[in-house]
């Protein structure tokens, strides 16, 4: 049998075993898994120092480098997850409804584990924990495959991860890390649908894109996140920079960072400039429109290309807009469906974005870093869901979660 054969095998045996774990005992796995990435803090530190070197010797962009980077505070967060989530209620063997069907039958809808799910995933070390967490807590067994970068780091961690499930008489293969990253791999796991039951990509567009064109199991599309910021004409100037500033810069590198600022023609003028100074203070390139470049001084003209991608990084698009109307259309041509925002004074304004914008997530007055599970209440989040089949936006506990109906009579038979 071939290796990754051997991993979906094992990991569909886990996943019969882990249906059966009740809460506590799920919990205190839980709980152990994070007592256990703490006590690994300097090795996993260690492995992740020679992921970084090597990612800075070729030349890896500063937000690739810093999504791959942990520090004690990271690892500490990823534990604080794992306990989080442990904190939440199980979702497992939940009575979503219970009713008469045909012939007196008594019917009952409950909530199951999916089985087997596979993460695809690149510089994201902290979704290792996340994803494993959010799995083992709902019943289904994960297989994940990290990209090559993060290897090192990944397998110390899954190291932790196992372990602790071993020491407290958990599944034995509930968690698992494919680590050959080679392309072959990849396209032999797409295609586990013998043992695989739900695959999640996370990471770039391209990535994201060859696993649905070529997958045999069922997919979630994930991540994403060309996220727009739509300056109302009516907006506070001074919250919108704050926003902008937050949304922009904090984390550049990650999907819920803003990509895209539009700005009402009404108060381009006063706040382009604005915008202006306090993104360049913080290291961000612009890339702006024929009409927005004329208010800016150190603005490259941008092309239809840069209104369609994830940068990523410390660069952003600008378009003036004549409305709201071309604003919203301008999102739902560009966007990826992930979070938009709009800042705006105007109440009837806001509930029309909040309508018309076909995102996972809209925001009025608010950053869209907020689209997060940990920010959103779930504990982890295995992922934010850009579709709208099954799950849609942050997916926690319920979202890995599949339905069953148990139906019980006292021997009716159809007629």
């Amino acid at each position: 049998m071939k290796y990754i054969d051997k991993i979906g095998e094992s990991a569909r045996k886990a996943s019969t075993e882990l249906a059966l774990l009740d809460t506590e005992a799920k919990n205190r796995i839980l709980l152990h898994m994070a007592f256990c990435l703490r006590e690994d803090t300097e090795k996993i530190l260690t492995e992740n120092a020679i992921d970084v070197e090597a990612a800075v010797a070729n030349n890896k962009t500063t937000a690739f480098i810093d999504r791959l980077t942990l520090t004690k505070t990271r690892i500490e967060d990823m534990a604080f997850g794992l306990e989080d989530i442990a904190s939440l209620k199980d979702p497992v063997g939940e009575v979503l409804g219970g009713w008469k069907g045909n012939s007196d039958i008594d019917i009952t809808k409950v909530r199951v584990p999916i089985g087997v799910v596979g993460m695809i995933y690149e510089a994201r070390p902290n979704v290792t924990a996340d994803a494993a967490g959010i799995c083992f807590k709902t019943g289904n067994a994960v297989i994940l495959r990290g990209s090559g970068e993060t290897l090192h780091t990944n397998k110390v961690i899954v190291n932790s991860l196992t372990r602790a499930v071993a020491q407290k008489n958990g599944p034995e293969f509930s968690i698992s890390l494919l680590e050959d990253t080679s392309r072959e791999a990849v396209d032999e796991f797409i295609k586990m649908d013998k043992y695989l039951d739900l695959l999640i990509p996370r990471g770039g567009a391209e990535m994201i894109k060859n696993v649905v064109r070529n997958a045999t199991v069922p997919v979630i599309i994930t991540g994403t996140g060309n996220c727009h910021l739509y300056v109302d004409k009516s907006a506070d100037l001074e919250m919108a920079l704050d926003i902008l500033v937050n949304a922009k810069t904090q984390r550049p590198g990650v999907c819920n960072s803003v990509e895209t600022l539009l700005v009402d023609k009404n108060i381009a003028v006063d706040f382009l400039p604005l915008a202006e100074k306090v993104l360049r203070e913080h290291g961000v390139e612009l890339r702006a429109c024929q009409h927005s470049i004329s208010y800016l001084d150190n603005a490259i003209l941008a092309n239809e290309e840069d209104f369609y991608t994830e940068f990523l990084d410390l660069i952003i698009s600008i378009k003036i807009t004549e409305n709201t109307n071309e604003a919203i259309t301008h999102i739902n041509t560009f966007g990826t469906g992930h979070s938009e925002t709009i800042i705006t004074k105007n109440y009837d304004t806001a509930r029309r974005f909040s309508k018309e914008v076909d995102a996972a997530v809209v925001y009025v007055n608010a950053s869209s870093r907020f689209t997060d599970g940990g920010m959103f209440g779930f504990g982890a989040e295995i992922g934010i869901s850009t579709q709208k089949l099954h799950a849609r936006g942050p997916m926690g506990l319920d979202e890995m979660t599949s339905i069953k109906y148990i139906v019980s009579g006292d021997g009716q038979t159809r007629r």
